[in-house]
């Protein structure tokens, strides 16, 4: 009677940079006829079945050493080969032995998501820098000076409420919407509200209030959404804390809507009858109404229209064709008006 097949020894759990080669050795006595699978547990993925690869990923391979050790080689590991394999035995009922494969990446920080390396500020500002790093398992961010020195890490010191208000004055024009925002800076951390007329401003159709909150610094917004005559005032924004209060101010004022410009149009008269070119001698031209003249009438004050230079007109006389006649601001001395 032959002995059943049975694993001489555990799969090792093996770990490795990524990029680089891994080997799974797992060791069968007494196979005889039976076969050995390799199963990556993680994906559900059966990757050979004796000497054959059936995974469609080029980077795994299996060897045979003709004596009692199967090989699993996973050349230039990824993140995604990381986890459980399976040696399998299809004996009934199967055996089986399972192995971890682990692929750790080393550290590399960020340069995107972290503060520049060269940073300008003021002696007695604050600064805030921020180092990012990733890499398998979790890499640990120590800070260190360039100098040597040590960083002194002290405890938040207590502040009490301040406020700045980038905008004071705002115009907008009735029936539109506007948006006011303040600054403050506590700890421990405050309440901040928004007060009109001696009234605490409350969310709702009318007031959106955006709060954003970031450490020890917020800034809060106040929208007023269709503006009448009521809303116009001085909006008060309020920081609260254990320390004290302090508030800003933020005056609402009215501007009217920017007209729009009109269009100006041009009318075009056409004359109704136009007067040939060629005429014979013995032709009469007949003309529905002749050019009248205007002239002030001496010693007349029954007219009722004036020119534009304030001197007194009538309309009187025609002017037959042919003859031609100049028109002035002031009229002949001759009539009666005098410069």
């Amino acid at each position: 009677m032959m002995d059943e097949p049975r694993f001489a020894q555990p799969i090792p759990n093996v770990t490795v940079a990524v990029g680089r080669d891994a080997n799974l050795p797992c060791v069968v006595e007494h196979l005889g006829t039976y076969k050995v699978a390799w199963i990556h547990i993680d994906r559900q993925m059966i990757l050979t079945i004796h000497r054959h690869v059936i995974s469609r990923i080029p980077r795994y391979s299996v060897t045979y050493d003709n004596s009692n050790t199967w090989l699993l080689h996973v050349s230039q590991a990824q993140q995604d080969d990381r986890g459980y394999y399976m040696c399998q035995v299809n004996t009934n009922p199967m055996i089986s032995q399972v192995g971890y494969l682990q692929v750790v990446v080393p550290p590399n920080i960020l340069d995107i998501e972290s503060t520049p390396s060269s940073v300008a500020v003021r002696e007695n500002q604050n600064i805030n820098m921020t180092c990012r790093a990733d890499g398998f398992p979790t890499p640990k961010i120590i800070w260190r000076r360039e100098d040597g020195q040590s960083i002194t890490v002290e405890r938040k010191k207590k502040v009490s409420p301040m406020i700045w208000v980038p905008n004071q004055l705002v115009g907008a024009p009735l029936s539109t919407d506007v948006t006011i925002d303040c600054h403050t800076e506590a700890h421990p951390r405050a309440i901040i509200y928004w007060v009109y007329n001696s009234v605490m401003v409350l969310p709702s159709k009318k007031y959106i209030i955006d709060y954003n909150e970031n450490s020890y610094r917020a800034h809060m917004k106040l929208t007023i959404k269709g503006l009448s005559m009521g809303d116009f005032g001085n909006y008060r924004c309020i920081s609260k804390n254990s320390l004290g209060e302090t508030e800003g101010s933020i005056r609402v004022y009215e501007i009217p809507l920017p007209s729009t410009p009109s269009k100006q149009i041009t009318h075009v008269m056409e004359p109704k009858e136009t007067i040939p070119a060629v005429v014979s001698r013995n032709e009469t031209i007949k003309v529905a109404s002749q050019p009248e003249v205007l002239f002030p009438m001496k010693n007349d004050e029954g007219y009722a229209q004036r020119s534009p230079n304030g001197i007194p007109f009538e309309r009187k006389g025609s002017l037959a064709i042919g003859q031609s006649f100049s028109y002035t601001d002031m009229p002949p001395k001759e009539f009666g008006v005098s410069n």
